[in-house]
């Protein structure tokens, strides 16, 4: 990982209080899908840097979507082209994608989790995996829908019924009888709850990328921490750090 001043390359507003913003890094060939990255707001007021997924890196940029959740993303929404930000990244571990050859792979993400599942798709794409597909939940209004679907078959579901499913990624799994093989999933605790009981009733490896509020981003300071289903055998203790051992896990190892 690294620390560094990058520039901002373009940023805009793609749906309600959603924003993408492009960034030129020097570790983006580095990335994996599923990493995240530590973006510094620059006010002393504020120290502690924002946790946010890579929707994608190619070249020299990444590109990260995030929605406004406080004052830290706010201040980052005024961001504009020529703009400078501190970045500290890529952090945590990536998807398991050579795990997916042979297999009918389903990724699933809901609201801000959607933004990893694209860079998924697009590494799976490139590495000929054809059996794959989406399944995406929005509150309302969806977004990255045209870039999903130039890759694989997009499943919608909202929580309002504007579009696709009127209800959750389960629901659109189940009504739409899709059977995928191995799934990745990003979202609210709630929906990978429900998934984890989905894949383990019928026997589907399940990896999820867990969303939680951090403070160092690199396992210093503890402040992250999952209750896991084995006990760590150096501390003894059912706890792991979301920010360095994540934040992507195999389902069965981790308590939702």
């Amino acid at each position: 990982m690294k620390k560094e001043t990058a520039s901002v390359l373009r940023q805009e507003r793609i749906a309600a209080d959603i924003y993408s913003l492009e960034l030129l890094v020097s570790f983006a060939g580095e990335v994996r899908p599923g990493q995240f990255v530590s973006l510094y707001t620059g006010d002393q007021s504020m120290l502690l840097p924002r946790p946010i997924s890579i929707c994608g890196a190619d070249g020299e940029r990444i590109r990260l979507v995030y929605r406004i959740a406080g004052r830290g993303t706010e201040r980052f929404s005024c961001l504009r082209e020529g703009d400078t930000v501190e970045v500290l990244g890529p952090l945590g571990n990536g998807f398991p994608l050579d795990r997916c050859s042979g297999k009918r792979v389903l990724l699933a993400g809901g609201g801000i989790g959607i933004p990893p599942m694209l860079a998924a798709a697009k590494e799976l794409k490139a590495r000929g995996i054809k059996d794959a597909a989406f399944a995406a939940g929005y509150r309302s209004e969806p977004y990255l829908l045209e870039e999903m679907e130039a890759l694989y078959p997009v499943f919608l579901s909202t929580d309002d019924g504007s579009c696709g499913v009127h209800g959750t990624v389960l629901d659109t799994i189940r009504e739409k009888k899709l059977s995928p093989e191995l799934i990745f999933a990003c979202g609210p605790k709630p929906m990978l709850r429900a998934l984890k009981a989905y894949a383990e009733k019928e026997g589907i490896p399940l990896y999820v990328s867990m969303e939680e509020r951090m403070a160092c981003g690199i396992g210093a300071c503890l402040g992250c921490v999952c209750r896991t289903a084995e006990a760590d055998p150096h501390t003894h203790v059912n706890n792991t750090r979301i920010c360095k051992d994540g934040p992507v896990f195999d389902a069965r190892e981790v308590v939702l």
